[in-house]
């Protein structure tokens, strides 16, 4: 195996099971989690937990594509929702050290994004 191939499933490996632990826990309904979706959202407690739920499984979704055929589109989403999860830490009056903590949240899937963009 190359050290491009390497890296590449070092990457999908990451972002896989980044994306398949937090849906995991969003699906579990994650008590902070839930209580951040209603302050950020103004949705009732079990709105919020369905609102969960569905996220939980589109990122379990998106952690299984990551791994069976990542699509450069998706990645960029992927970047998107692992800043904005990061940044809710804050924004919810968490230390801005829980959204620095976080950069691979999103710097994982945007590294593996512009992997993909350097082989074309």
């Amino acid at each position: 195996m190359t050290n491009e191939k390497k890296l590449e499933w070092i990457l999908r490996v990451g972002v896989a099971g980044e994306f398949l632990g937090h849906g995991v826990f969003a699906v579990l309904g994650k008590a902070d989690w839930v209580k951040w979706t209603e302050q950020l959202t103004g949705f009732d407690t079990a709105t919020a937990a369905m609102f969960m739920t569905v996220v939980g499984v589109v990122d379990i979704l998106l952690a299984l594509l990551v791994l069976w055929k990542p699509i450069r589109p998706v990645l960029l989403w992927m970047a998107f929702w692992g800043f904005w999860t990061a940044l809710v830490r804050p924004l919810v009056g968490l230390p801005i050290w829980d959204f620095i903590e976080r950069f691979a949240n999103w710097a994982a899937p945007l590294a593996l994004y512009f992997f993909y963009r350097s082989r074309n």
